[in-house]
């Protein structure tokens, strides 16, 4: 199965995550099929950046988001 899941970079205490699309079997900052976004929590406000066309492209498809990255989805206004 296809999931929308994030992707852990930055450095050491200084998370930041890309939204990617990925098989749910590779592991959490393995390979993905395709970026879509970014999320930085560390800004104030959380900075929010995806691609809404890609995302609902994606969800068209099949793909099952997890929980946060629907949360993000919904804060972005792509999902309801």
């Amino acid at each position: 199965m296809v999931k929308i899941r994030l992707r852990r970079m930055g450095a050491h205490k200084a998370p930041f995550y890309r939204v990617v699309v990925a098989d749910q079997r590779t592991a959490r900052d393995g390979k993905s099929i395709e970026e879509i976004g970014t999320y930085n929590p560390l800004t104030n406000p959380a900075t929010i950046n995806i691609d809404a066309e890609a995302a609902k492209k994606w969800l068209a498809n099949g793909a099952q988001p997890t929980e946060t990255a629907k949360a993000l989805l919904k804060k972005a206004g792509i999902i309801e």
